[in-house]
């Protein structure tokens, strides 16, 4: 916590909401955030189209409640994975045009995240379709 030279505790710039004010002003901001990763980011319509694809999908293929929410989850994740890739490489481009070590290292772990997540939709999907046509 930063102190004042006085000792008194800075005022936050943030409005303290409370209850169910919060929990509206939070989902307004959710809903700007996705609108602007609709707006802005390929990425990110791509995997959310892919997502919306999938999931009837995953009702036909998984046979337990269990198996169509390991086939769901990890498509839910990637989604999340990329607003947090595209809300990273957001800051990055703020902070500066010129190419520093940190910024690329900062990108390129961002899109690993989305690798390994789209991965496990692969890994999963690969798993419980194979469980289904060839070993039962």
């Amino acid at each position: 916590m930063v102190v004042q030279p006085d000792g008194q505790e800075p005022e936050m710039n943030k409005p303290r909401r409370r209850g169910l004010h919060r929990v509206g002003w939070a989902a307004y901001y959710s809903y700007r955030g996705i609108r602007a990763a609709l707006e802005n980011e390929a990425a990110f319509r791509q995997e959310l189209a892919l997502m919306l694809a999938l999931l009837p999908l995953a009702f036909w293929l998984g046979e337990t409640v269990e198996q169509r929410i390991l086939l769901i989850a990890p498509c839910v994740l990637v989604v999340v994975v990329e607003l947090l890739n595209s809300a990273i490489e957001a800051v990055v481009d703020r902070i500066g045009a010129e190419k520093h070590i940190l910024s690329g290292q900062a990108k390129d772990m961002g899109s690993a995240a989305v690798f390994f997540s789209l991965f496990l939709v692969v890994l999963t999907w690969g798993l419980i379709a194979w469980d289904r046509f060839f070993v039962s």
